[in-house]
């Protein structure tokens, strides 16, 4: 289960194939901690002390896991994204025109999360850019275990290539995506107009581990009691400073911002 809400993982698939088992998953190798296994979380008979420590465990498990994932990225140049955001936030669409546009400039790939379907992946490769699919049951949210699994599949099929874009879409979850680093450079959340502006308020630690923050759909403000100065201004009280950009996939307004930003990263990442 997750640490944070409790959720089960349930059966996690890679592609539509089962993920391989890793050694925090099966009996530990020499020099290897035997980590709990996610569904102990939260086991009735734990006491609260146990649980802190096994929460620490994992935890620290993914960080470890996610450390050299980042390594692996930064030898070959890779501008890794983790996007995050509630569900229904347009993270998707926003992906595929982001990857419409950029066509050109450099290559990318995308690892997509959810819990069931395939829909979203095929979109991506719609584009023309490889995608693999994770589907994480029961899970919400995507861990460094299986980032690393989908980066070995990529790998396999020649797409993970050296001074590329890497875009993670996230399980959709406003929770627990924050307490678990994938290996990223920066994680991005989205905000739709169709959401409260308070969501920063309610979600603080999300937009806390967040560097920059995507104000999406902005195309139907005009129809909306949606306050965007008040979301902006909501969202640097928990994180000050943090930059915005506004997006809408139905015109040009902030695309350039977005690009540039992108175009910025890859370049420190090739560096």
């Amino acid at each position: 289960m997750c640490t944070t809400c409790g959720c089960g993982h349930g059966q996690v698939t890679i592609n539509g194939r089962a993920a391989r088992p890793t050694r925090s998953d099966a009996a530990p190798r020499a020099g290897y901690r035997a980590v709990a296994p996610l569904d102990a979380v939260h086991a009735p008979g734990l006491d609260a002390e146990r649980t802190l420590r096994i929460e620490q465990n994992i935890l620290a498990d993914n960080d470890a896991r996610a450390a050299r994932i980042r390594a692996q990225l930064k030898t070959q140049g890779i501008f890794a994204l983790n996007l995050v955001s509630s569900p229904g936030s347009g993270k998707t669409s926003l992906l595929v025109e982001t990857l419409r546009r950029w066509a050109g400039r450099a290559p990318a790939a995308v690892i997509e999360g959810d819990q069931q379907t395939a829909n979203d992946a095929e979109r991506i490769r719609a584009t023309g850019v490889p995608a693999v699919q994770i589907n994480t049951g029961k899970g919400c949210h995507l861990d460094a275990r299986m980032v690393a699994q989908a980066l070995g599949q990529l790998q396999e099929e020649g797409a993970l290539l050296d001074r590329s874009l890497l875009l993670i879409e996230n399980v959709g979850n406003l929770v627990c995506p924050a307490a678990f680093d994938l290996g990223e450079a920066h994680k991005v959340a989205i905000l739709s107009v169709t959401e409260g502006e308070d969501k920063p308020l309610k979600y603080p630690d999300m937009f806390r581990a967040a560097d920059l923050m995507i104000l999406s759909k902005t195309d139907l403000l005009p129809y909306l009691d949606f306050d965007a100065e008040a979301a902006i201004a909501m969202a640097r009280q928990v994180r000050p400073g943090l930059p915005v950009i506004r997006l809408s996939t139905r015109d040009d307004a902030g695309w350039a911002q977005w690009l540039d930003w992108l175009g910025a990263g890859l370049a420190r990442a090739g560096a």
